[in-house]
């Protein structure tokens, strides 16, 4: 069977993955790019000026083996995209993901074909239900979990992730969605691994244990 994936989702020292409040202008709160500022200074993200190395080698791994990628709400778009129907999120016409992917959403619409392979799927189900879907749509190739952190959460409770790629950004946001909220022991399920890089993040590898 396919595997559930998480990549490059970063968190603060104190455990919030976004800050607040999400708007049009600031898609990411308080927080701004801060979290991600690691990934947008890899060859990955910048093919002409990014560095290679350690950062590097985890971004890269985003992309191989996705066949499909369920995200929430609220990494599709703002407060309000809902009453907005011309809007098709935040990537422009050839969004990154060139597979299909499901939007968890109380609000049904229309499914809009992108440039590059991008179909975006807009669903109401739960976890399990999504998961299901999306796998029937990858063919074969791994699921992409893409955020947010309520949704990971969601997911990480519900049993039904496989392997996480964790970020811990040396900054503290101090409010906003934080991950670990209702998770206690969470770890137990994983084998865990930490690397630490000369940015000053530390890539945390959770590999769900084998029952």
């Amino acid at each position: 069977m396919s595997l559930t994936r998480i990549h490059n989702f970063s968190i603060s020292l104190d455990g919030f993955a976004t800050g607040e409040p999400q708007s049009l202008e600031a898609p990411f709160g308080h927080a701004g790019q801060r979290l991600h500022r690691w990934m947008m200074a890899t060859r990955s993200w910048d093919a002409e000026a990014g560095s290679t190395g350690v950062d590097n080698a985890y971004a890269e791994r985003h992309g191989p083996g996705i066949g499909a990628e369920i995200m929430g709400s609220h990494k599709f778009g703002p407060p309000g995209w809902h009453d907005d129907p011309d809007w098709k999120g935040w990537w422009g016409p050839n969004p990154p993901f060139h597979t299909p992917t499901f939007v968890l959403t109380h609000h049904a619409r229309p499914s809009i074909e992108m440039e590059g392979g991008t179909t975006f799927h807009f669903i109401e189900a739960t976890p399990a239900e999504a998961l299901e879907t999306a796998r029937e749509a990858a063919g074969g190739q791994d699921v992409r979990i893409g955020g947010g952190p309520s949704m990971v959460r969601d997911f990480l409770a519900a049993g039904l992730v496989d392997h996480m790629h964790l970020v811990q950004v040396p900054i503290v946001l101090g409010r906003g969605v934080r991950l670990w909220d209702g998770l206690e022991g969470v770890e137990a399920a994983f084998d865990v691994e930490a690397v630490s890089s000369p940015s000053g993040v530390t890539h945390f590898t959770f590999t769900r244990k084998a029952s």
